[in-house]
């Protein structure tokens, strides 16, 4: 056997054997990425704006059978504002086989962005409400979640000496990868 040969297949069984050594963990940590498509609500002085949004993030996160906790990056994009928004989320699972529904909650901060109102964005709180079913890829270390969102950011900047609030709601895909 040649060295090139010895070298694919020692790297293919280590791959395979990787795969096997986290089944008996009563738990999966994972890393993934999220897309999504929506609208985005800007409250200010009794006026409302509302334009449609894109939503991309990044996750880590814990899977237990029966909960599972994430640390997520959000950006948030739509005509008037571009929105950074880092998470920590908690969501409880109804135990089934291949399509597992969910609820969730997240609480967390916008900590950067801009806005075409000419005004700074302010580090302020961000609380997030997700609902939605998972799909688990029975062969693979993948978990693909779909799923409605609903986040809320309290006075992030000022607009005509008042403060304004961002209610950004999607449909979202994630893709998770199981370590």
């Amino acid at each position: 056997m040649k060295i090139k040969s010895a070298g694919i297949l020692t790297a293919a069984t280590l791959v395979l054997a990787a795969g096997n050594a986290n089944a008996n963990l009563l738990f999966d940590i994972y890393g993934g990425a999220t897309i999504g498509m929506g609208a985005s609500t800007t409250f200010y002085d009794g006026h409302s704006d509302t334009h449609s949004a894109q939503s991309y993030g990044a996750v880590i996160g814990l899977d237990i059978p029966l909960f599972r906790v994430e640390a997520e990056y959000n950006y948030l994009y739509h005509d008037a504002e571009k929105l950074h928004i880092g998470m920590l989320n908690a969501y409880a699972k109804m135990p089934t086989l291949m399509l597992q529904p969910y609820i969730g909650a997240g609480v967390g901060a916008v900590f950067a962005g801009s806005s075409d109102y000419d005004t700074d964005i302010d580090t302020r709180g961000a609380y997030q409400a997700m609902l939605g079913v998972t799909f688990d890829v029975p062969v693979l270390p993948l978990k693909f979640d779909a799923e409605a969102r609903a986040l809320y950011a309290n006075g992030i900047y000022e607009i005509a000496d008042k403060k304004a609030d961002v209610l950004h709601y999607d449909l979202r895909l994630k893709m998770r990868y199981i370590f």
